[in-house]
């Protein structure tokens, strides 16, 4: 009874010291005239504003041209109608400001980190909003990021670890949005035109499948009037339709991938989470005891450091709009890999039968609530996360409930999810190496 009260004790005391400065963050929320949803959390630590764009633009509406996601993205900073990609750069530099983009499965994103003094704002924002509405795709910037994307397309052939996942997303996610990463295929890569880059922009950079996310030394009121300002230059358009499910019943297999190399690559797993899945929260907490917390994890402990038989082992979820992957991946010698293999398959299928114990449900609480208020720490950290919020339709009060949502799982949760969810029978294994 009275290890009982002292668990209930510490819960309550990490819960609310989380909750201390989580409660600061009161999230603003409000849609632009043209469809852009805003999410706003006000601070003033320090005389900055992060800006984030979303835009349902990732690689899984890249459709057969594969690559076309990434490419748009790449040259949203090579020129506007009236700027050149060098005008762009002073712009920001002047300014003391950082723009950043990428182009992700589910997303395609642009940012912006400047100065919240109200002349340097208006000046950078201005230019990150025709950077992110209104690129002019010049063509010898689109053959000089093309050229460096089948460059890029080389350079994974010759990494084991890219090799490894790529194959991992090509079996498991067959015929699937998600079956091509962003970086695209040499054969599409080759054949997209200036005119297919400015048809894929308008469809998806557009005010109805955008999200934006400010954070820091704004009033709402400013925020309102900066928010009106990003996203001036964008067209309403349509919202991207959801991505389909993949297929979850697949029949198991393993693929074996041949690469000169004395340390083997395997990943295995299947499509599971999705990002507003009501079982996440077991998921999570359930793999941060089997692998996702590093050297305390089951498999890292007795795969590695009691059997010595990898140099590195881990698993995770990886939620996605879709079901995206749960994983589990090592890396071992050639000569021990089947007895790597044979006991990372064993190990999950003791986890998923039985589930962890108390007291590494209790570790993996203390450490997950613990270690929470440094990811959300910075307005940098906190854009990130009202990112995924608006991108992923989460809650408003994700934050706020995300340790009382670890701490509400128990073991039968855990283990409960894992039954329904993970199937070991289903999962696609692909071996990355040169036989022993």
């Amino acid at each position: 009874m009275k290890n009982r009260v002292q668990k209930l004790m510490l819960a309550i005391a990490l819960w609310l010291g989380v909750m201390s400065s989580v409660a600061a963050f009161n999230v603003e929320t409000w849609k632009t005239s043209n469809g852009v949803n805003v999410l706003f959390v006000e601070t003033h630590d320090l005389p900055i504003v992060d800006v984030r764009f979303t835009f349902k633009a990732g690689s899984s509406r890249d459709g057969k041209q594969y690559g076309i996601s990434r490419l748009v993205n790449a040259l949203l900073v090579e020129g506007t109608g009236d700027s050149t990609a060098e005008d762009i750069a002073l712009t920001f530099e002047s300014a003391g400001a950082q723009m950043s983009h990428n182009s992700l499965r589910d997303m395609a994103w642009t940012s912006l980190r400047s100065l919240s003094d109200p002349k340097m704002l208006a000046k950078t924002a201005d230019m990150f909003a025709r950077v992110t509405a209104l690129p002019s795709f010049p063509k010898d910037a689109i053959e000089r990021d093309r050229q460096s994307m089948l460059i890029g397309l080389a350079n994974r052939t010759q990494q084991i670890s890219k090799v490894t996942e790529d194959a991992f997303f090509n079996h498991v996610y067959s015929d699937h949005a998600y079956q091509v990463g962003s970086h695209g295929t040499e054969t599409t890569l080759k054949d997209i035109t200036q005119d297919d880059l400015k048809q894929f922009h308008s469809t998806y950079y557009v005010g109805n499948n955008a999200n934006l996310a400010l954070v820091g030394d704004l009033t709402l009121t400013q925020a309102r009037q900066y928010a009106d300002q990003l996203t001036q230059f964008l067209k309403p358009g349509r919202g991207a339709p959801v991505v389909a499910k993949p297929k979850l019943d697949m029949q198991g297999k393993t693929i074996r991938v041949p690469f000169k190399t004395t340390q083997s690559h395997i990943i295995q797993g299947m499509p599971v989470l999705t990002r507003k899945d009501p079982d996440y929260f077991a998921l999570y907490v359930g793999n941060h005891i089997l692998g996702g917390s590093g050297f305390s994890s089951r498999l890292m402990q007795e795969i590695r450091e009691n059997r010595g038989l990898v140099y590195s082992v881990y698993s995770f979820f990886a939620p996605m709009e879709s079901h995206g992957p749960f994983e589990m991946a090592l890396q071992t010698s050639n000569k021990q890999v089947e007895e790597a293999s044979q006991l990372l398959q064993q190990m999950l299928e003791e986890f998923i039968q039985k589930g962890p114990t108390d007291e590494e449900l209790e570790h993996a609480q203390k450490n997950i609530t613990g270690s929470f208020p440094l990811k959300i720490d910075s307005n940098k950290k906190i854009v990130d996360y009202l990112s995924l919020m608006g991108f992923y339709d989460l809650p408003l009060d994700y934050l706020d409930k995300f340790n009382s949502n670890v701490l509400a799982v128990s073991n039968e949760d855990i283990k409960d999810a894992f039954q329904r969810r993970v199937k070991p029978e289903q999962m696609i294994r692909i071996i990355v190496g040169e036989s022993s």
